[in-house]
């Protein structure tokens, strides 16, 4: 099986956010976290997943990253 792109979660101060998802995505959450133990890992739940993907979803998406810098970069 090809390696997870989430291994770890950092132990950072959690800011909450209430958001809805289907419930395709919520059972590939469980799914995930399930393949995360597999690997090795701790059973971790999905409110807990949705960060660290968010993150990695936006560290990853080069028109963000050059949108962000561009804004930075003007102020």
């Amino acid at each position: 099986m090809p390696k997870l792109k989430i291994s770890t979660i950092d132990d950072d101060k959690p800011v909450v956010l209430k958001v809805k998802i289907s419930a395709a995505v919520h059972r590939d959450l469980i799914a995930y976290s399930k393949a995360l133990k597999n690997e090795g890992g701790q059973l971790l739940d999905r409110e807990t997943l949705v960060g660290p993907m968010l993150e990695r979803f936006m560290a990853t998406d080069r028109a963000f990253r050059r949108a962000r810098r561009q804004k930075n970069s003007e102020g």
